[in-house]
């Protein structure tokens, strides 16, 4: 989940500066840098959340042993 979590941020680290230079003429600074703070919020939230509880507990177990039969 690790990798999906850093390509989660990448995506969105992309839509943000699209959508900052998309908006360049509509609106003003401000409003344009808010709107950037919040995608990127999102980013942050969303790799966090998928790196901390999407990590597989079970891989922490040893492969159990297997005996052969005679």
């Amino acid at each position: 989940m690790t990798i999906a979590a850093i390509i989660f941020v990448l995506f969105m680290i992309v839509v943000a500066a699209i959508t900052f230079f998309l908006l360049k003429r509509a609106i003003k600074m401000a409003f344009r840098a808010v709107i950037v703070a919040l995608i990127l919020l999102i980013a942050i939230v969303g790799g966090v959340s998928l790196w901390m509880f999407g990590t597989d507990k079970t891989s922490e177990k040893p492969p159990a042993t297997i005996r052969k039969s005679r």
